[in-house]
C-alpha cells in the first residue's frame, strides 16, 4: 500500500477541534438501552455512536449480540440524535445489512483481521464504498498481518480507511487485558503517517479505572482518536462490564485529557530538543556496542560448553540474572515489566548464539 495522503481526507474533512471520539456500549442489548445512552452522548464531543450487534465470543454460550435487529435501533439513534453510527462486521452478510441500514462507520474486529479469507470477503463486499472502514489490529502482535488487511481494503478502492489499536494477547499476564505493544502502533504510524490511528483503551485495559491513562498515552503519541465503550449501567452490561464507563465518566475523561502540540516553532525549544535527541543517539549507539560485546562473551561461553558437552540453558543462572536485573532496574526508575521483556530478548539472542556454535 502506497503512502497516500488521501487516507486522511475523511478525517480532515470533519474539521474537528479535538481527537475523534467513538463511544457507545460494547453490545446493543435493548432498544431502550441503546437510545438512552445515545441521548446522553448527544451533545458531547462524541463523533460516532458505536454498538456491537454481532458479538463473536471466545466460547459458545455467552451473549453473542442481538443481531440485525440492533441495526434498526442504530437507525433510530441517528434519527433522534443526529449521531453518526458504527458497528463491527465479520462477513459479507454483516456488511450488506449494515450498508442497508445506513451505518456510517464499520470496523473489522481483531479476530477477523487474523484471517485473510475473512478480510478479503469483507473487502469484496465493501468494494468502492464511501463508508469509513477501520481495521483493528490482529489478536497477536503481527504487524504484517495488520498491514495485509489494510492493503486488501485499499485494493478494493476503499478511500476512507483507518486503523484501531486495541492491544495484543500475550501468554504472560500483565496489568492489561491486551498488552498495548505501543512500538507496533508507532511502527505502523511511521510507515503510514497519513493513515488515521484510533486507540481503543477499553480493550487494552479491560478495566475502566485505567482508561484515562491509556487514552492520554495514546494522545501523547499523536493518535487521531479514541474508541471508548460507554454504558448507562456498566456493572449490569451483558458483555465486558468491567471495561465500560458511564456517559458522565466519559465526558469527564474528555475534559481532563490534555491535547499536546505536535511540535513548537520556538527556537529555544527546538535547540533543547535536538540536544536531548543527540544525547539519546549517543546512548543508543553505546547500547548496541555493549550488546555486541555481550554476544561475543556468549559466543565464548558457547565454545566452552561445546568442549565440555554442557547444555545451553542454565535455569538457575538465568533466574539469578533476572532477579538481580529487576532490582537494578528499579534503582534506575525502570519498570519490572520493561526489564523482564528486555532481558528475555537478550537471553534468547544469547541462546541462539550458543546453539549455533554447539551445533556447528
Amino acid at each position: 500500500m502506497e503512502n497516500n495522503k488521501q487516507l486522511r481526507t475523511w478525517l480532515d474533512d470533519m474539521k474537528l477541534d479535538h481527537p475523534l471520539v467513538i463511544a457507545g456500549p460494547c453490545s446493543a442489548e435493548t432498544e431502550d438501552q441503546v437510545l438512552k445512552i445515545a441521548h446522553e452522548l448527544k451533545d458531547t464531543d462524541v463523533n460516532y455512536y458505536r454498538a456491537g450487534i454481532w458479538k463473536p465470543r471466545t466460547r459458545p454460550g455467552m451473549f453473542e449480540g442481538v443481531g440485525a435487529l440492533g441495526l434498526k435501533w442504530l437507525q433510530k439513534v441517528k434519527e433522534e440524535t443526529g449521531l453518526k453510527t458504527a458497528t463491527e462486521v465479520a462477513n459479507r452478510a454483516h456488511v450488506e445489512l449494515a450498508i442497508e441500514h445506513d451505518i456510517d462507520l464499520l470496523w473489522i474486529g481483531a479476530r477477523s483481521t487474523v484471517s485473510p479469507f475473512i478480510v478479503q470477503e469483507i473487502a469484496d463486499a465493501l468494494k468502492g464504498t464511501d463508508k469509513v472502514i477501520l481495521v483493528k489490529n490482529p489478536v497477536n502482535p503481527d504487524l504484517p498481518l495488520w498491514l495485509g488487511a489494510i492493503e486488501r481494503l485499499a485494493s478494493a478502492d476503499i478511500k476512507k480507511l483507518g486503523v484501531i489499536h486495541r492491544g495484543f494477547s500475550t501468554y504472560e499476564k500483565t496489568k492489561y487485558r491486551n498488552n498495548p505493544e505501543w512500538q507496533l502502533a508507532i511502527e505502523l504510524q511511521t510507515k503510514f503517517p497519513d493513515l488515521p490511528l484510533i486507540n481503543d483503551p477499553s480493550h487494552i485495559t479491560g478495566k475502566r479505572d485505567m482508561i484515562f491513562d491509556v487514552s492520554q498515552t495514546a494522545l501523547d503519541l499523536n493518535f487521531d482518536g479514541l474508541m471508548i465503550e460507554t454504558h448507562n449501567d456498566p456493572n449490569k452490561a451483558w458483555s465486558d462490564a468491567s471495561q465500560q464507563v458511564t456517559p458522565k465518566v466519559l465526558i469527564q475523561i474528555m475534559k481532563d485529557l490534555k491535547i499536546r502540540k505536535e511540535t513548537d516553532p520556538e527556537a529555544e525549544y527546538n535547540s533543547k530538543l535536538n540536544n536531548l535527541r543527540a544525547q539519546i543517539d549517543v546512548v543508543d549507539n553505546q547500547i548496541i556496542d555493549l550488546l555486541g560485546k555481550r554476544m561475543k562473551a556468549a559466543d565464548s561461553i558457547g565454545e566452552l560448553k561445546k568442549q565440555k558437552n554442557v547444555a545451553v540453558l542454565q535455569s538457575k543462572r538465568w533466574n539469578e540474572i533476572l532477579g538481580h536485573m529487576v532490582l537494578e532496574g528499579e534503582l534506575r526508575g525502570l519498570s519490572e515489566e520493561f526489564v523482564l521483556k528486555m532481558f528475555k530478548a537478550i537471553h534468547q539472542e544469547s541462546i541462539n548464539h550458543q546453539e549455533k556454535i554447539i551445533n556447528s
